[in-house]
C-alpha cells in the first residue's frame, strides 16, 4: 500500500503553472469530483466564501475573442487592486520566475514583442478547455480572499491529483466586467483571479518551466 505521505507529497510536488493543454475537455463525472473535494478546502467558521463558476466550450470561445480585444484596447476593469510593490527578494523571485518561463519557450531578455505575445496568451487562457473564475460575495475582503486562496489551493491539487493541469491568472481579474457579463453574473460577486485547466500538452516546451523555492529556513521559525 503506498504511503499516504509520499502520496500526497508526489501530488504536491508534481503540481505547477501549466501553460499548455490538449484539446479534450475533461469528463463530467471528474469535474464533479473534483469541486466536491475542493469544498472540503478550510474557511473561517466554515463560511465557505468563495463562489466559483466554470467557463467551457462556446461560452469560453467568446471569452477568448473578447478579453484580448479589451485589454488592448485599454478596456480594465478591476474589482480588486492591483497596486503590489515587490522589492528585495520578492523582486529576485518575480524576476526568476519570469525568466524561467521565457527560457522555457526561448524568447530573449531584450525580444519585447515575443515577450509581448507570450503575455497575452493569458487573455486565451492557454487555450485551456475549461476556466473556473473565483469570486468573493460583497462586502468580503481580505480575510475571507485567504479562506478563497486556500479553497483554489486545494482545488488545484485535486486536478493533479486527477491528471490535470492548472494555472492560476490574476491578469484574467483585469476584465472582469466583460466576464461577469458573459456568464450573467451578478455585480455583487467580485472577481479575485481564474485557473485555467484540463489535460496538459506533455510535448509542450512551456510546460517544462519549473521555478524555485525558498529554504524552509528562509520562510519558517520553529520556537520551542
Amino acid at each position: 500500500m503506498t504511503d499516504r505521505g509520499q502520496l500526497f507529497d508526489e501530488i504536491v510536488l508534481n503540481r505547477r503553472a501549466l501553460r499548455a493543454y490538449l484539446p479534450r475537455e475533461v469528463e463530467a463525472d471528474k469535474l464533479q469530483r473534483i469541486f466536491q473535494v475542493a469544498q472540503r478546502a478550510p474557511s473561517n467558521c466554515n463560511t465557505q466564501p468563495w463562489l466559483t463558476h466554470v467557463a467551457s466550450g462556446a461560452v469560453l470561445q467568446i471569452l477568448r475573442e473578447e478579453l484580448p480585444k479589451r485589454f488592448m484596447g485599454g478596456e480594465i476593469s478591476l474589482d480588486f487592486p492591483y497596486d503590489g510593490v515587490y522589492e528585495g527578494v520578492y523582486r529576485e523571485r518575480q524576476y526568476g520566475s519570469a525568466q524561467a518561463l521565457y527560457d522555457s519557450v526561448g524568447i530573449a531578455r531584450e525580444d519585447k514583442a515575443a515577450r509581448h505575445t507570450q503575455f497575452m496568451r493569458n487573455f486565451t487562457c492557454f487555450d485551456a478547455p475549461h476556466v473556473a473564475f473565483l469570486f468573493l460575495p460583497e462586502p468580503f475582503g481580505l480575510r475571507e480572499a485567504a479562506d478563497l486562496g486556500m479553497y483554489a489551493q486545494t482545488l488545484m491539487l485535486a486536478m493533479t491529483a486527477h491528471g490535470l493541469g492548472s494555472c492560476p491568472q490574476t491578469a484574467l481579474s483585469f476584465e472582469a466586467d466583460c466576464i461577469r457579463a458573459t456568464l450573467g453574473i451578478d455585480a455583487s460577486n467580485k472577481l479575485l483571479f481564474g485557473i485555467s485547466f484540463g489535460y496538459p500538452d506533455p510535448d509542450a516546451p512551456v510546460n517544462n518551466c519549473a521555478t524555485d523555492r525558498a529554504a524552509v529556513v528562509d520562510a519558517v521559525c520553529f520556537h520551542s
